[in-house]
């Protein structure tokens, strides 16, 4: 479907496995955005073309079904991934193992089709990509009257498999289906999910960063395909292509009562839950995602534009290294399938430094009140309760909180007006702060009301000791213009 030069073609026969999927799908997908085109879907194509598997995937979309029609049906269901390398080389590769494309619009005859899809036997997994907001709701409503209609047609065993980026996935999942089951008043349908051998709800942990399709990378695409990005009724950003970074990763829980396709053979790692938990915990709370907060915050504080302008700052490096290496690593528990500093250090040397990669620190800072909870009060709950680890070494994390209450002021440290990126916390966290004020150091104590909620942090943090300390670092960070550049050089890069 897109003969580029210099991509790489499926080597499979694409026909002859749809043809095969049609009669026995294996793998259902819902979410068919980025994430899914440029790292799930593609662990399909590379069975698919090392001959370890003849069926592909099916993607469902209920959220945003205009993405079908504009990304998917157009193209015959191919998508160029083009992976974006540190040193500005990328690579192409023509994805082809969607083997059907369904709007999940009741009603339709797509919907007909999964339905049918469904009620086969042969369906091992449904894997998802939903994000966290998607396990509430209509999503889970369609997901629970989909589920009835496999118990009714026999009951075959079947994962359920979340895929999104969120602590204790697969119990998310589990909760939000039994919720809406529970409304069909169906006993024999309770007692279905709810049992370990017929229906599963493994854990997962997921890591790959997709961010909208850039105009930049769209040039660089030849003719004569239209790359072109649109733009959905409900917001979504997405192209014929997706770019994205190199480094994947993807631990799944080994919990598939019905057989599972051959992932393994394409990277990913199967293990159980504890160790699929600690990966995450990695991840989530020390080598990756708090960095990526820390530049957020201060990133936007700064007006930089993108994570990689970031990492030329010399005192955003710093206080990178500081939060990741010097006090997130020592509280991680090792997950024994790889090395935390390894991770740390691609994290540091090759993907917050790509120049290429469109990401920007106010997309991160979006959502920034529910992540806080899991990014930082996991590390500051481990120092106050482990003898090994004292809450006193900690500069950075208490920084960053502080910075963040200071993002909140909506004024750069240029003292100009700043928008805030979206969150749904907005307008009671700025009611909370409305008597701190840029210019007046005093009324960082005014802060308390938001440093006190121990449910933003995820722990009391006056109690373990850094409340103060955060109203310190915001108070120097009100005195003026250039205050929060001159509060961080003087915590992190005079140490």
């Amino acid at each position: 479907m897109f003969p580029i030069p210099n991509a790489a073609q499926p080597s499979f026969d694409v026909q002859a496995m749809r043809e095969r999927t049609e009669k026995a799908p294996v793998w259902v997908h819902f979410g068919a955005g980025n994430i899914f085109r440029g790292y799930i879907a593609m662990l399909q194509d590379e069975l698919l073309n090392k001959g370890l598997s003849d069926k592909g995937v099916i993607a469902a979309e209920s959220f945003d079904p205009e993405i079908i029609e504009a990304v998917y049906r157009p193209y015959d269901n191919h998508t160029l991934l083009v992976t974006l390398c540190p040193d500005g080389s990328t690579r192409l590769d023509v994805s082809a193992s969607v083997a059907e494309a369904l709007a999940a619009v009741p009603g339709t005859p797509d919907y007909d089709r999964l339905v049918a899809v469904m009620e086969a036997q042969s369906l091992q997994m449904i894997s998802f990509t939903i994000t966290e907001k998607g396990y509430r709701g209509p999503a889970m409503e369609l997901l629970a009257g989909l589920m009835h209609k496999r118990y009714r047609a026999g009951g075959a065993p079947l994962a359920l498999v979340s895929m999104d980026n969120c602590s204790g996935n697969g119990d998310l999942l589990r909760e939000a289906v039994l919720e809406e089951a529970k409304k069909m008043n169906d006993s024999g349908f309770l007692a279905y999910l709810s049992d370990p051998s017929r229906v599963s709800f493994p854990w997962s942990m997921i890591d790959k960063i997709t961010p909208a399709p850039s105009p930049a990378v769209q040039k660089t695409l030849p003719g004569p395909t239209d790359w072109s990005p649109v733009r959905t009724a409900k917001g979504t950003a997405i192209a014929p292509f997706v770019n994205a970074e190199a480094p994947q990763y993807l631990v799944v829980e080994d919990s598939f009562p019905n057989g599972r396709p051959p992932l393994e053979k394409a990277g990913v790692y199967f293990t159980d839950r504890d160790t699929v938990r600690k990966a995450e915990r990695m991840k989530v709370t020390a080598c990756l995602n708090p960095l990526h907060t820390a530049l957020a915050v201060f990133g936007s504080l700064f007006r930089v534009g993108s994570i990689a302008g970031c990492m030329k700052d010399g005192d955003l490096a710093a206080l990178v290294r500081r939060v990741g290496y010097d006090e997130g690593l020592p509280a991680v528990e090792h997950p024994g399938i790889f090395e935390p500093r390894d991770f740390i250090d691609e994290v540091v040397t090759q993907r917050l430094v790509n120049p290429f990669l469109p990401d920007t620190p106010q997309r991160i800072a979006s959502d920034t009140s529910q992540k806080i909870p899991f990014r930082f009060g996991e590390t500051i709950k481990a120092y106050a309760g482990r003898d090994d680890l004292s809450v006193d070494t900690l500069v950075a994390i208490p920084l960053v909180l502080a910075g963040w209450v200071r993002y909140l002021l909506e004024v750069g440290d240029d003292g100009l007006p700043m928008e805030l990126s979206p969150d749904p916390m907005l307008p009671r966290l700025k009611d909370a702060l409305r008597e701190v004020r840029f210019g007046d150091p005093s009324t960082a104590g005014k802060a308390r009301a938001v440093f006190s909620d121990a449910g933003l942090f995820g722990c009391d943090i006056y109690a373990a000791g850094l409340g103060g300390r955060c109203e310190e670092h915001l108070a120097a960070m009100l005195t003026g213009p250039g205050a929060v550049r001159l509060r961080l050089r003087n915590a992190i890069c005079n140490l």
